[in-house]
């Protein structure tokens, strides 16, 4: 006689058989949740960058703004390009920008060594405002500064940081050196 069969599931032993696959429980829109995360990282993204676009300008001013847009306690009697020559013993031969447009280059040339000496003053240090946010680009590349005398004729240069490429080819810009400021200066 043969052994009676077990229900199926089940051998003669008493355990239990892998019977066959249960169905999985059905799938939740998984595109649903993926829009929601989307949506809201969208969202986020757009706040954090309304944020700084407001709050930067702001920030890299410091002191009250002046009429010609540049803050107070970095003003400097303004002259135009010849005026800095007769002022602070140099010329302006180019502002470009350089390294993919995080650089701001600017090129002197020296015509008045003994005033040119001035643009290292501690008191009066080079920098460049972009006019129409107002930003202040003061940090020099690798704090770069001339040391020694300069020589009349000899170009010079010194390149700045630009700070989230804010200052652009065609930006006005106001340039500091020396004792004096030039304003509208146009960036190739």
């Amino acid at each position: 006689m043969a052994a009676p069969r077990s229900a199926a599931g089940s051998n003669p032993r008493g355990r239990q058989l892998p019977g066959p696959a249960a169905e999985p429980p059905p799938r939740r829109r998984p595109q649903a949740r993926l829009r929601l995360a989307g949506f809201a990282s969208g969202v986020m993204v757009t706040v954090v960058i309304a944020g700084l676009l407001l709050w930067l300008p702001q920030r890299s001013g410091g002191d009250a703004k002046a009429a010609g847009g540049v803050a107070a306690a970095w003003e400097r009697p303004v002259v135009s390009q010849t005026g800095l020559a007769e002022r602070s013993g140099v010329r302006i031969t180019q502002l470009a920008l350089t390294g993919g447009g995080g650089l701001v280059d600017l090129r002197y040339q020296v015509v008045d060594p003994d005033k040119a000496q001035a643009l290292h003053d501690r008191r009066t240090p080079p920098a460049l405002v972009e006019e129409r946010s107002g930003l202040l680009v003061n940090s020099l590349l690798m704090d770069h500064a001339h040391e020694g005398p300069q020589k009349v004729g000899v170009s010079y240069y010194l390149v700045f940081n630009n700070p989230g490429n804010w200052v652009r080819r065609g930006s006005m810009v106001t340039v500091l050196l020396g004792d004096a400021e030039v304003q509208h200066v146009v960036v190739r």
